[in-house]
């Protein structure tokens, strides 16, 4: 097993080589607008696998993946005289799911905004059902002997904590 540290470092290597390569000798017609977003090695460092995204239709993104396809030999030769090392890695092509799941999210996210945004139009003239305050409040009487002048409630005083006093046995 290889260092992990060596495996990023051949990694962004490979990355930087099939871009650069793929810009300047690869002249396949069937080859659109490709971007090398990443490449992943393995710790044995036997296999790479190198992810791509297309910019175009369904249609260009098929013609690039078997562009990048017929041209792996090329790539992968290209790769070892550059790099130096003894085993030279197998590259796979995988087309970059990121770029769609952004666009899927962005889209999520805008129609989450607009749903808010229609909450709150048909929040700004509503009124509350019921009462304003849906919580229980002891009933006061009217009555009530305990009040002084202003409304408040006298409190008094507990017998409990009324001092003892001893009566005498006479």
């Amino acid at each position: 097993m290889a260092d992990p540290a060596r495996a990023r470092r051949l990694a962004v290597r490979i990355r930087q080589i099939v871009s650069a390569t793929i810009e300047m000798q690869i002249k396949d017609p069937r080859l659109g607008m490709v971007t090398i977003t990443d490449a992943r090695v393995t710790s044995d460092l036997r296999e790479a696998t190198v992810f791509y995204t297309v910019y175009g239709d369904a249609q260009q993104v098929e013609d690039s993946a078997k562009a990048l396809a017929s041209a792996t030999g090329v790539l992968r030769s290209t790769v070892g005289k550059q790099t130096g090392i003894k085993f030279v890695p197998t590259l796979t092509f995988v087309a970059d799911i990121v770029p769609d799941t952004a666009r899927e999210l962005d889209e999520a996210l805008e129609r989450v905004r607009r749903a808010d945004a229609e909450l709150a139009r048909a929040r700004e003239g509503a009124q509350y059902a019921g009462e304003p305050d849906p919580y229980r409040r002891p009933a006061v009487d009217e009555d009530d002997e305990d009040e002084d002048e202003d409304g408040d409630v006298a409190v008094l005083p507990d017998p409990a904590d009324a001092p003892a006093t001893r009566r005498s046995a006479s």
